[in-house]
């Protein structure tokens, strides 16, 4: 059974086509190429086959918990930074 693409489908596809190309993996030519296949896609399955040699995306669950992560660490190394300031200042005095 053939599911049918949507708008917002095709525009995903083509975001993330960009993503690729701007990573180096596609060239200009190839890029644009895809990207007709895209915006020509009718089905799901047409537009998995446009995409279907590059790396999968991350998905907004991975990117939170990425992000999750950095803030922690931005934050453990402000708190050290001020730890080791503190100590600093107490010696000099």
């Amino acid at each position: 059974m053939e599911i049918r693409a949507s708008d917002d489908d095709r525009q995903r596809t083509v975001a993330a086509l960009e993503r690729h190309a701007g990573a180096g993996r596609l060239t200009l030519d190839e890029f644009a190429e895809r990207a007709r296949a895209a915006h020509s896609a009718r089905t799901l399955d047409d537009l998995a086959a446009v995409v279907h040699d590059l790396p999968a995306e991350p998905t907004a669950g991975a990117i939170a918990e990425d992000s999750g992560r950095g803030l922690y660490l931005l934050f453990a190394i402000a708190a050290m930074t001020l730890v080791l300031l503190g100590v600093f200042v107490a010696l000099r005095s």
